[in-house]
């Protein structure tokens, strides 16, 4: 890999990375549902007028939308709202040993004692976030964030069946679809829309921009690129900088806490990650783009 790629990819992690951050100081001024709502409006008006969905997968992405447009950002943003950026950054990685369960299940994949062993501590990495003073305070909303996780890991097993559609036609139209599920479901069950809408400011707006326009469509563009010229084996480990990346976020965007508790079930959730993604090449499989 070159040096340039390789930059370009730690910029790309640490983009997504600092997407928690930014989406915290975004649920200051707006509410989670209208947040990611306007976020996917946003992200389908910059898409959809440029790209061209194959024929036969508009109802793979339509469902798509129900599943990772909705469910998953929806349970994510409202998790978020209560829980600290670096422990949300942390604890959604039990995407990957969720992924993994359900290619068992599903697609008969062999677990072996590495993957077991990877999901394990994954999992005990995440107790232990769970045990943090503050985060065991909001337990409810952690387990959104587990289950938001759980729902990806779902959506990645549909996501195969649209393996042959560009990652930005995919992400365009899928917003197109999620946004008005999320902005209706705001309007139902969140309050102040209004005053939200007219009243925020750029913390709201810029965190708008930035998910849509930084996030989806540099972050990525950036990302298939390197998957198409890469060998995935070699491109993957670079995910276990995000998480990294979204404690760092967490601490200098919003002065949190680095506890030994949250130091130590990072480090073991990661590593735990880390023996699941890392693989011999033969092994390696395309993961679905993460949020």
């Amino acid at each position: 890999m070159s040096l340039r790629d390789i930059a370009l990819i730690i910029v790309v992690m640490a983009v997504w990375g600092a997407n928690f951050g930014v989406s915290k100081l975004g649920l200051q001024e707006l509410p989670p549902l209208m947040l990611v709502g306007l976020r996917f409006a946003l992200t389908a008006l910059f898409l959809v007028p440029f790209t061209r969905l194959p024929r036969g997968k508009m109802l793979p992405v339509m469902l798509l939308s129900v599943s990772l447009g909705f469910a998953h950002f929806a349970l994510m943003f409202t998790g978020l709202q209560k829980v600290d950026a670096s422990t949300a950054a942390i604890a959604v990685q039990v995407q990957v040993p969720f992924s993994a369960l359900l290619a068992v299940i599903f697609f008969k994949d062999r677990l072996g004692w590495r993957r077991s062993l990877g999901m394990a501590l994954a999992i005990v990495g995440v107790v232990l976030l769970a045990g943090e003073p503050q985060t065991s305070s909001n337990m409810l909303y952690l387990g959104m964030i587990i289950a938001g996780s759980m729902i990806w890991a779902v959506a990645a097993i549909q996501m195969k069946q649209l393996a042959d559609v560009d990652a930005l036609t995919l992400n365009g139209w899928m917003a197109l679809f999620a946004a008005p599920q999320l902005l209706i479901a705001s309007c139902l069950l969140e309050d102040g829309h209004v005053e939200a809408f007219t009243g925020a400011g750029w913390k709201g707006w810029g965190a708008v921009a930035y998910m849509a326009i930084v996030v989806t469509i540099f972050g990525y563009g950036i990302w298939m690129k390197m998957l198409s010229r890469y060998q995935v084996n070699q491109v993957m480990p670079f995910t276990l900088l995000a998480p990294v990346f979204g404690v760092v976020a967490g601490i200098i965007m919003l002065s949190e806490e680095l506890s030994l508790l949250k130091l130590l079930g990072g480090a073991i959730t990661i590593c735990g990650v880390a023996i699941i993604t890392i693989r011999r090449p033969q092994q390696a499989q395309p993961s679905a783009p993460r949020s």
